[in-house]
C-alpha cells in the first residue's frame, strides 16, 4: 500500500519455497509496442504482456496475462529496474506512465537502466484483472447501509465515552455477517474463481519470470518497491536470495508482523508514529502563523490548532449522532485527514482550502453530496487504504482486500467484536487521532474465503547475493521506522538502513538530494551509504508552509500527547 503516495512499479522459474525447479514451457516473449496514449506517450517508453503461470506449482491451471510498461535507460543500458509503486492494488503500468516518476527513477537509477513495471494479478491491465464484488456504488452502498463501512467509527475524547464504545461493539455481529457475505459476493464474481491465485508470492515469481525474458534466468534482479512493493522487495530477498541484485525498499511492511500477528494488533503497530506526524502539521501551522495558515491565530500554538481540529471532530460527532445522515462524520474526517499524513507537500494547501470547507459543512453553511451513493463514493475516493479503478463498474475494487486477505495469516474464530476492542485499545494508547480508523482491507482478512496458494513464511535472514537497502521516513504515518528497522536486522550484514528526517510516507514524500545521490551511488557504482545514514530534507528548495522548513517543525515538535 502506498498503500497510496504511488500507485505500481520467458523463462519461468518453478519452486517450491528456497528451492528451483526448471523452466516453464510459457511462452517466452514480449511483444513490445507503443502505449495507449491514455498510458504514456514518448518514444522511450513502450507496452507489452507476457503470459506466466496463474501457479507456478500447478502450470495446468493455465496462464495470466502481465501487462507492462517499460522506459528505455537515458545511457547505456545495463540491465533492467523493475518497480512496484504499492497498494496492493495499484498499477505499475499507469504510475510508470507518469513523466514526473519516470524521471524519479531515472534519477535513483543513474539513467543507465531500463525502468520497468507491471500491474500485478487483479489490476489494472492484466488478466485477471481487477475484482468487483458489487455492480455499482448503489450495490456496495446499500449493501452496508448503517454501517461504520461507510461512515467511519464515531468517538472523541481518546474513546473515553461508554455510549461510543457501546455502539461499536454492537456493530460487531451483523458486520461481521456482512463480510461474510461480501466474501461469498467476491467468490460469485466475474474473476472470483482467481482469487487463490492472486498474492504476493505470485507478484515475486512474476517478477522474476518478466526479468528471466529481459535480462536472462541467471541475471541479478534489480528493484525498488515502495509501500506495499517494499513487502514484494522482502518476500523476494527470502525466496530467490541468489538472484538479488541491487535493491532498495522503501516505506516499509513489516513481513515479519504481517506474518505473525492478527489485523489489529500489526495495524496498531504501523500506526504509532501517526499522531506525531499530526503534530509536525498543526506545528508548522503555528509557526507560519495566519499569514501561511489562515485557520491559525496571532500568537497560537501547536496545541491551539490542535484544539480547532479536536472541535471540529467533536461538532462533526455531535451533529451524526444528531442525524446519521449528515455529509462529513467525525470517521470520515479522521480517514480523510489521516491521508493529509502521507504527503506534508499538501499540508499548506489542505488548511488553506480544505478545511475552511470541512467546517461549512458541519456547521450546514456549505452544501454537500446527500445521496448515500454519493457520500459512499466520495469515502472511497478519499480512503488511502481502498481504491476505485478506473471501469464502468462504480463500486470500490476489492483487489487490495484480495491480496492482503490471500496473504495474511489463518485467523479462524476471531470476532469481529474483539478486533473492536483491540481498536479501542489503539485510539486509547497508541494513536489518539487515528486509531480508530476504519474501514481497512487488513480487518476483513479474518472473514474472507481464500488463502493464496502460496504465501512465504520466512525465514528473511539468508544470504543475499548483493547488499539491500532499507530507506524510511523518520516520521511515516503508515510504515514507521521500526519496521525498517525490523526488517534490515532480520537480513542483518546484507541491508544497510537509510533514513530522511522527515514527514510522510516513504522518503519521496519530500526532497532530499542526500537520499537521491545514496539510491544513485548505489545503483550506479554498486557502493552503498553507511549503515543508518540520516538524510536532510532540502530546506532551501521546499518549505511545508510559507517561512517553514521540515527541520523548523522538527525543532519544535512538541512533547504533549494530542
Amino acid at each position: 500500500m502506498l498503500y497510496r503516495t504511488f500507485s505500481s512499479l520467458l523463462t519461468l522459474l518453478l519452486a517450491s519455497r528456497g528451492s528451483h525447479a526448471t523452466p516453464s514451457n510459457t511462452s517466452s516473449q514480449i511483444q513490445w509496442g507503443p502505449c495507449d496514449p491514455t498510458v504514456a506517450n514518448g518514444t522511450s517508453v513502450s507496452c507489452g504482456f507476457l503470459d506466466v503461470p496463474l501457479d507456478y506449482h500447478d502450470p495446468s491451471v493455465g496462464n495470466a496475462r502481465l501487462a507492462l510498461l517499460k522506459v528505455n535507460a537515458t545511457g547505456e543500458r545495463r540491465g533492467s529496474v523493475f518497480f512496484n509503486p504499492g497498494g496492493p492494488g495499484d498499477s505499475g503500468v499507469s504510475e510508470l506512465g507518469l513523466p514526473g516518476l519516470q524521471q524519479i527513477l531515472q534519477q535513483y537509477s543513474g539513467g543507465v537502466y531500463d525502468i520497468v513495471s507491471w500491474d500485478p494479478r487483479g489490476v489494472g491491465l492484466t488478466v485477471p484483472g481487477e475484482l468487483y464484488c458489487f455492480d455499482s456504488i448503489e450495490a456496495y452502498a446499500a449493501h452496508f447501509n448503517g454501517t461504520i463501512e461507510l461512515t467511519g467509527i464515531e468517538e472523541t475524547g481518546n474513546f473515553t465515552d461508554p455510549a461510543d464504545v457501546q455502539a461499536l461493539l454492537a456493530q460487531g455481529p451483523s458486520l461481521q455477517k456482512k463480510y461474510d457475505e461480501l466474501g461469498q459476493k467476491c467468490l460469485n464474481s466475474t474473476n472470483g474463481k482467481y482469487l487463490k491465485y492472486l498474492g504476493t508470492a505470485a507478484a515475486v515469481r512474476d517478477m522474476v519470470s518478466i526479468a528471466n525474458v529481459l535480462d536472462g534466468p541467471d541475471a541479478p534482479v534489480n528493484y525498488i518497491g515502495i509501500s506495499y512493493g517494499s513487502l514484494i522487495g522482502s518476500w523476494f530477498v527470502g525466496m530467490f536470495p541468489e538472484r538479488v541484485g541491487k535493491v532498495v525498499i522503501d516505506g516499509i511492511l513489516n513481513p515479519v508482523g504481517f506474518g505473525t500477528q492478527k489485523p489489529s494488533a500489526y495495524f496498531a503497530a504501523q500506526l504509532e508514529n501517526s499522531d506525531t506526524v499530526y503534530k509536525g502539521l498543526i506545528t508548522g501551522c503555528a509557526l507560519s502563523g495566519p499569514a501561511g495558515c489562515p485557520i491559525a491565530s496571532e500568537g497560537d500554538g501547536p496545541l491551539d490548532i490542535d484544539a480547532k481540529f479536536q472541535a471540529l471532530i467533536k461538532a462533526a460527532h455531535e451533529a451524526t449522532k444528531a442525524n446519521a445522515s449528515v455529509p462529513l462524520t467525525s470517521g470520515v474526517l479522521r480517514v480523510e485527514l489521516f491521508a493529509e499524513m502521507y504527503a506534508p507537500t499538501d499540508w499548506s494547501r489542505f488548511l488553506n482550502e480544505t478545511f475552511p470547507q470541512w467546517q461549512q459543512i458541519i456547521s450546514g453553511e456549505a452544501p454537500a453530496n446527500s445521496s448515500l451513493a454519493r457520500r459512499a463514493d466520495d469515502f472511497v475516493r478519499r480512503n488511502p487504504l481502498m481504491r476505485r479503478a478506473s471501469s464502468n463498474n462504480t463500486s470500490p475494487s476489492y483487489s487490495s482486500h484480495a491480496v492482503t486477505c490471500g496473504d495474511a495469516i489463518d485467523m479462524p474464530g476471531l470476532q469481529l467484536e474483539d478486533q473492536f476492542k483491540d481498536v479501542i485499545n489503539t485510539a486509547r494508547n497508541v494513536s489518539h487521532i487515528f486509531g480508530t480508523y476504519w474501514p481497512a482491507p487488513i480487518y476483513q482478512c479474518p472473514y474472507w474465503p481464500v488463502r493464496s496458494v502460496e504465501r512465504y513464511e520466512g525465514s528473511f535472514n539468508k544470504t543475499l547475493a548483493n547488499k539491500i537497502i532499507v530507506a524510511s521516513n523518520v516520521y511515516d504515518p503508515i510504515t514507521p521506522l521500526t519496521a525498517a528497522e525490523v526488517i534490515a536486522s532480520q537480513i542483518g550484514d546484507d541491508a544497510v538502513l537509510l533514513r530522511l528526517n522527515g514527514f510522510g510516507h516513504s522518503t519521496i514524500a519530500e526532497p532530499s538530494i542526500c537520499t537521491v545521490n545514496a539510491v544513485a551511488t548505489y545503483f550506479v557504482n554498486g557502493t552503498l551509504p553507511a549503515n543508518n545514514t540520516l538524510c536532510e530534507v532540502e530546506p532551501a528548495a521546499f518549505e511545508l508552509f510559507p517561512g517553514v522548513t521540515t527541520a523548523d517543525i522538527i525543532a519544535h515538535l512538541p512533547s504533549f500527547d494530542v
